[in-house]
């Protein structure tokens, strides 16, 4: 029997620590939560601006003013003391904008005050019938706090604040009670709660509000990085294709060398045979980078073949050659395009033919979609310094709806150009309609870039 009596003892005991226990985290988290004075001001609204602000400082006033005409006459409370209840009920209304926790104390140090004085003046009888413990502008006051209170604090703290002030109303209505009064407190605790619903809703609200415009921001910065990193992935295929044709003509130039000299040398020999297998090693290895960046059907989205059609991998890069019949395409698309040479042509490294071909294909590409039926210029100048270019679209003619992808092929073009060295700019023209200019340096490095000459038959809208 003893040996029961001491098990029963230190379940006990157990059961008495694990409470004390979780009372003390209750209470550090009840610390944390509401024992704070850190700020926490109200921001403007976003089409109201500061309309919000105004408002609840009229509020303030109205309950300062209205808690004082209402314990100073109904209440029998003296003149200071209502006063001070007033400003206190009103100021925690203030004070609710910037710290809203402190705001919460003060509401409810001030009705405890009023209270205290009421039920005095109650068991005297000087104040009969009156709104207890919570007078009306005391209501409306805590009202407006706790819904400033929920719409920046944590849920939890709000369910906090809104659980001791039903704890503290309940001990001062049913425990503590007075005489000949009209009780508040149930109608305080669900106007109360209504309110805290509803801030705790709107804050619910605007934090989602918030996480979507981020996510916007996130998803159109990733489809940024990923546009950048295609547009490198076909550039380095394009490219790829120019190194292995010149490292095919290394490789026949140097199988056909030693048949071009009537004795050559077996020092001769070996050289160029060493040069033919580090070409046809090379030119194997780009076969293989060339089979990872492939698809097994690429998609060409430069008209060089429709989508999925077996269009041959290999097929030679275009250059500075093919323009013309790219302008004609475009014609046949339904684009007014004219197209102007100034200068005498020159040889170019492949690369630069090839940046030159795709920007103004891409720049034609933008006219179609973003200004139909508008006036299309190309300039081409030969300079001693490299390569200008400039595609000019007139006003389109009728409205064009907004593209999810706007921008994206502006990107190409830059990435084109500053691998050589050049640049890119694109602007509206005072005539409503758009412009692209790039310049492609003759050796692909950096140089003091000429100035943009002149485009003759510039069109109008």
């Amino acid at each position: 029997m003893s040996r029961v009596v001491r098990v029963t003892e230190s379940g006990g005991r157990r059961v008495l620590a694990a409470t004390a226990d979780l009372a003390r985290r209750w209470l550090g988290v009840l610390r944390a939560d509401l024992w704070t004075l850190r700020a926490d001001p109200l921001p403007p609204s976003l089409w109201l601006r500061w309309f919000p602000h105004g408002l609840l400082c009229l509020v303030a006033f109205g309950v300062s003013f209205g808690a004082v005409a209402q314990l100073g006459s109904d209440g029998g409370v003296g003149a200071q003391l209502s006063l001070l209840i007033g400003l206190a009920q009103g100021g925690a209304v203030l004070l609710a904008l910037w710290r809203p926790v402190p705001a919460w104390w003060l509401s409810m140090a001030a009705m405890l005050v009023g209270a205290v004085e009421v039920r005095r003046r109650l068991l005297a009888g000087g104040a009969h019938a009156f709104t207890w413990p919570w007078s009306s502008a005391g209501i409306v006051g805590l009202l407006a706090v706790l819904l400033l209170l929920a719409l920046r604090v944590p849920t939890r703290v709000s369910a906090e604040a809104l659980a001791l002030t039903a704890l503290l109303t309940y001990a001062v209505q049913g425990l503590w009670g007075a005489a000949d009064y009209t009780p508040t407190g149930v109608l305080t605790l669900i106007l109360s709660t209504v309110v805290v619903v509803l801030g705790t809703a709107l804050r619910g609200r605007r934090e989602a509000r918030a996480e979507l415009v981020e996510q916007t921001t996130l998803t159109a910065e990733e489809r940024a990085r990923r546009t950048l990193l295609e547009e490198r992935s076909r550039i380095a295929r394009e490219l790829h294709d120019v190194v292995a044709h010149h490292m095919s003509v290394i490789s026949i130039q140097a199988q056909v060398a030693p048949h071009l000299v009537e004795r050559p040398s077996p020092e001769l020999v070996e050289n160029l045979e060493g040069i033919r297998h580090n070409a046809l090693e090379a030119l194997t290895e780009l076969r293989r980078v060339l089979g990872v960046l492939r698809s097994e059907n690429p998609e060409d989205p430069y008209g060089l073949g429709n989508p999925g059609t077996g269009a041959a991998p290999d097929a030679p890069q275009p250059t500075l050659d093919r323009l013309d019949a790219l302008i004609e395409n475009t014609r046949a698309a339904g684009l007014d395009v004219t197209a102007g040479v100034k200068g005498r042509a020159r040889p170019y490294p492949p690369g630069v033919e090839l940046s030159a071909y795709r920007i103004v294909q891409e720049a034609l590409s933008n006219a179609l979609r973003h200004a139909p039926g508008s006036e299309v210029r190309v300039e081409v100048a030969h300079q001693p310094a490299g390569l200008r270019l400039a595609v000019t679209n007139s006003r389109p003619d009728r409205p064009v709806p907004p593209s999810a992808g706007a921008g994206h092929g502006l990107l190409g073009m830059r990435e084109r150009a500053a691998m050589l060295g050049g640049t890119v700019t694109a602007a509206r023209t005072p005539a409503g309609g758009f412009t692209v200019s790039a310049f492609l340096p003759r050796d692909g490095t950096p140089a003091a870039l000429p100035p943009d000459p002149a485009p003759t038959g510039d069109p109008t809208p």
